[in-house]
């Protein structure tokens, strides 16, 4: 099913070896051989991601498995506009690494919950559930009045565990962009949430 070396499917118009943003939209019309083409460039760096969250190599290969259906379900969905194609695979990624680990997390939680076979949770447990739910949601909307830019790069770095320069070469940009999108997006951030410096 592979596109034979130097035919139009593995060539852009003007000879060069089509970049993951037109693959992508190779892909969203249904074309296999470019999907291939997409596995082969980004299933090393998902896998990265998902490990690095997940810590599980097992459980990684399921769901580096399962971000890489998805790009191939919902290539279509990608919007050049809004960030590099490979910003978009890892952020499917990345949430997809982190509803692994809830999912998880609230198994884990739901045993103890029958073990203890107490329905009742004292008010402290209460309160502070409720406060780090609040946390949760206004750092959420703080970061929705980040640029695209800048929320791609903290994500990265503060969520996904990557070095500034493993951001940069992710997004394909100079190591001081990333710097400079990161301490401005920081920046903004602690002020959204009202941090003192």
């Amino acid at each position: 099913m592979r596109a034979e070396p130097g035919s139009t499917r593995d060539r852009s118009g003007d000879g060069r070896s089509p970049g993951l943003e037109e693959l992508l939209g190779r892909v969203a019309r249904g074309d296999r051989a470019s999907f291939e083409q997409v596995y082969e460039q980004v299933a090393a760096r998902v896998f990265g991601m998902v490990v690095r969250v997940l810590r599980d190599r097992a459980q990684s290969e399921e769901v580096a498995q399962e971000v890489l259906v998805e790009v191939w379900r919902n290539a279509a969905r990608y919007e050049p506009g809004r960030g590099s194609a490979m910003a978009w695979i890892m952020t499917i990624a990345h949430r997809r690494a982190i509803d692994r680990v809830r999912s998880a997390s609230a198994v884990t939680e739901r045993e103890d919950r029958v073990a203890r076979m107490d329905v009742r949770r004292p008010f402290d447990e209460v309160a502070e559930s409720v406060e780090n739910s609040l946390e949760r949601e206004r750092l959420r909307r703080c970061l929705t009045g980040l640029t695209e830019l800048q929320r791609e790069s903290v994500t990265f770095a503060y969520f996904g565990g990557y070095s500034y320069r493993e951001v940069a070469e992710l997004l394909k940009v100079p190591l001081g962009t990333v710097k400079a999108r990161m301490r401005d997006g920081l920046i903004r951030l602690r002020d959204c949430l009202g941090v003192e410096r």
